[in-house]
């Protein structure tokens, strides 16, 4: 018997016109993700199909990381014969231990003969004449056997390996992350992934006030997400200048909005210049002064960019959680300040006024400082390794 190993597509299977976008985007990222292994892909409208010699494990552990996957599968195949399907089941099952067992049939191939659950019965009879001690138990057995009955072939398995799910990476266009040095902004980034957007990153700092370590930090970050996205743009923003203009010239209250609002204008100007559909950023509403619903509106104001906020309703609890997940909680727990903490008054506003915030930042030319920004662009993959922790 031949292993195959079998993906399930979920969601992508709700897209009716769309749907072989979809699954050609994902048929392409799976192709992107195992291109250092021997393997050959086919796929077709309700299923992709995964032979190889390389090892199914390392295969499937890959797949993980892969958006759009419902579930992964590793089957024995065998052609529709009757027969062979119940030669191959007694193989399957002998390596098997268990006391309870049920079988379930998904016959999606209409035109073979013996309906779903008439061939659960033939196969459960198979079993109990073949193993001795094991009864069936269609409520709580210890052993589930699987059998999808397609156009040309039958596949057996037991075991399903819950995929990422979501859409495929790059189907629903690019995104700018503004990504910090914290725990929010990259979480945000994966979930931004996983409904299809692509990733190009923007981070902030100014030195000499923000340290070296803190610009390997989020290099580390965005390189953690590459394991979702093959490469990633990090634009770096030169962001001293204004920094210190706005803690020269803001009352010390206003200058988190002040400096969040620059922060907009700026993400704004690369989103546009990179092809950006869209602005991402890790604000959860109200964890810290700037992320009120009032001091959102403030900051939010100096653009009229469609902005994502997908952690905005959960607790940290719960962001921390994911950032476990995903690998990136430790890299953002790392002690080195960015450019939102190093100025952090001691009493930010909560309820800033947008009349206030124009009065103060009009006290320097801005306009200009921004039109001069400096930005460098890297590009990041798996491999990246400029520095080490």
């Amino acid at each position: 018997m031949e292993k195959i190993i079998l993906i399930k597509y979920g969601e992508l299977t709700t897209k009716k016109a769309n749907r072989n976008l979809f699954i050609n985007t994902l048929y392409q990222n799976i192709k992107e993700k195992l291109k250092d292994f021997d393997v050959k892909i086919t796929k077709n409208r309700v299923r992709m199909f995964i032979s190889t010699s390389s090892d199914e494990n390392v295969i499937v552990n890959k797949l993980k990381e892969v958006f759009g996957i419902h579930s992964i599968v590793v089957a024995y195949v065998v052609n529709n014969n009757i027969d062979d399907i119940k030669n191959s089941v007694l193989e399957v099952v002998k390596n098997i231990k268990f006391n309870t067992f049920k079988v379930e049939t998904k016959r999606s191939n209409k035109s073979f003969a013996i309906h779903s659950m008439e061939f659960n019965n033939i196969i459960g009879s198979l079993i109990l004449k073949n193993f001795d001690n094991v009864r069936v138990d269609v409520h709580n057995p210890d052993y589930v056997l699987k059998l999808e009955i397609r156009e040309n072939n039958t596949y057996i398995y037991s075991k399903e390996i819950n995929g990422l799910g979501g859409f495929p990476n790059k189907v629903a266009g690019k995104g700018l992350l503004m990504l910090s040095g914290g725990i929010d902004s990259p979480v945000s980034g994966y979930l931004a992934m996983k409904r299809g957007i692509e990733l190009e990153c923007i981070y902030f700092e100014s030195p000499p006030h923000t340290s070296e370590a803190a610009n390997d930090k989020v290099k580390q970050l965005v390189k953690k997400l590459c394991a979702y996205q093959s490469k990633i743009k990090l634009h770096v923003v030169r962001f001293t200048d204004i920094q210190e203009q706005i803690y020269k010239n803001i009352d010390h209250s206003y200058m988190i909005s002040i400096m969040r609002r620059m922060m907009y204008r700026i993400s704004t100007k690369c989103a546009i210049d990179n092809n950006c559909l869209v602005i991402i950023n890790g604000e959860s509403v109200g964890q810290v002064a700037s992320q009120t619903l009032s001091s959102m509106n403030v900051i939010n104001s100096v653009t009229n960019y469609p902005v994502l906020r997908p952690v905005c309703c959960l607790d940290k609890l719960q962001i921390i959680e994911i950032s476990k997940k995903i690998g990136t909680y430790d890299i953002s727990i790392l002690p080195y300040e960015d450019c939102c903490t190093i100025f952090l008054p001691k009493h930010p506003v909560i309820n800033p006024s947008i009349d206030k915030a124009i009065l103060y930042e009009n006290s320097f030319d801005y306009k200009k400082l921004i039109d001069n920004i400096e930005i460098n662009t890297i590009i990041i993959d798996k491999d990246y390794s400029e520095f080490d922790f």
